[in-house]
């Protein structure tokens, strides 16, 4: 039985639901479209004609936004119908390298900061208008410069400070890098999602050989930071865990950083068992492959990386190689962000879906109804990972 069938749905809508794509969001948010419509004609409702549940049934929920640019690269937003009244969530991708504008005649790629831009032209093209407004942003925008350790900007903060003063009721991101920078706006809706079941699900389903338990296979953390995420993994699953910590070079600064010099292992034997690599983001790739070259040293089995973001900022070649080398079995990561065309091709990739997950805490918070049972699935994931021992997995 799914969660949606399940849920009991019997609150009034805060207001007639508007889902807005911003630009590169859109294969995504159809996706999500498609759940919301066929569960609101599903749906039997015996006051679905009165005035409080106008616009509950529609053939789509997505309101068209456009950001036309100038010639010198300036932009605006708009909105291309009425949403007076209602319930809007605005959905963007800060990583879509992909969109591109033109700035006298020269071709530039969207940066995050142009993406955020965006989302504040959009809101302050609703004008007020709306009953209220939900941010999804899958990757928070600057929460790699979520602290201060030097006379530097607080980015991560003045941002979320900043949707807040323009309106923006609630803000939901995923796996944020340190979800310690909701402290900035203590007063407003801020919900750090992790897609722990998506990637159960996703590794489940297409490895089929796997012993989940603490004598087969053992979730590792590639940093101190993460430590948080490997725990939970581990205790939901009942596996033990290890963890690396990075041993960096503090007398010099290479990209805004300090370099790593190695990574030291802390944990139990590794030998023989299946490894669950949990991260929030494959950014260039060097620390996941170092960690997983590091516990291949120490005789691992097959090495399977999950992170919620993958970038691959310096390309997936480098991951060709491992695979090809049997360094690493398999990658997980969600559809979140833009993914480009080749690495939906690769035998070694495995994409988790979060459309559907998506949809359900739209379809709730519309509600005004608790989404407190979304945020917690250890429940699902210990009934999937049974039926997956058991043999009886189906497809959802």
């Amino acid at each position: 039985m799914s969660t949606h069938d399940k849920r009991k749905l019997d609150t009034v809508p805060i207001g007639s639901l508007g889902v807005v794509p911003l630009t590169g969001t859109l294969p995504l948010c159809e996706k999500i479209d498609s759940f919301l419509v066929k569960w609101r004609r599903e749906r039997e409702d015996e006051q679905k004609d009165s005035l409080v549940y106008s616009g509950y049934h529609r053939d789509t929920y997505l309101v068209e936004a456009q950001l036309p640019r100038f010639g010198t690269g300036e932009a605006k937003g708009m909105i291309m119908e009425s949403v007076r009244g209602m319930d809007l969530y605005l959905i963007v991708d800060v990583c879509n390298y992909s969109v591109t504008y033109s700035i006298s005649g020269e071709i530039n790629h969207m940066s995050p900061d142009d993406h955020y831009q965006n989302l504040k032209r959009i809101i302050a093209a609703v004008g007020g208008k709306a009953r209220r407004i939900t941010v999804i942003m899958p990757f928070l925008y600057e929460s790699r410069q979520h602290t201060r350790a030097a006379r530097e900007s607080l980015d991560c903060a003045l941002a979320l400070q900043e949707l807040v003063k323009m309106g923006v009721d609630n803000i939901i991101t995923f796996d944020a890098h340190d979800a310690r920078v909701q402290n900035s706006i203590p007063l407003s809706g801020f919900e750090t999602i992790q897609p722990s079941y998506q990637f159960i699900k996703g590794l489940l389903s297409n490895v089929k050989d796997l012993s989940v338990d603490a004598e087969h296979m053992l979730v590792v953390s590639p940093d101190e930071g993460g430590m948080s995420r490997a725990i939970y993994f581990a205790n939901v699953l009942g596996l033990d865990m290890g963890m690396f910590y990075k041993r960096r070079d503090y007398t010099r600064v290479v990209g805004g950083r300090n370099p790593v010099v190695s990574h030291e292992f802390l944990g139990t034997d590794v030998e023989g068992k299946d490894i669950i690599v949990v991260d929030d983001m494959i950014s260039s790739g060097d620390t996941s492959l170092e960690v997983a070259m590091s516990l291949k040293q120490r005789k691992a089995r097959r090495i399977y990386l999950a992170a919620t973001f993958g970038l691959f900022t310096k390309g997936i070649e480098r991951f060709d190689k491992a695979y090809e080398d049997g360094i690493i079995s398999g990658v997980l990561t969600t559809n979140l962000i833009y993914q480009m065309p080749e690495l939906l091709k690769r035998e070694w990739y495995i994409s988790c879906d979060m459309s559907k997950y998506i949809a359900y805490i739209i379809d709730t918070l519309n509600h005004d109804s608790s989404i407190s049972d979304l945020l917690n699935p250890i429940g699902r994931i210990q009934s999937f990972v049974d039926r997956y021992m058991k043999g009886e997995l189906t497809e959802e």
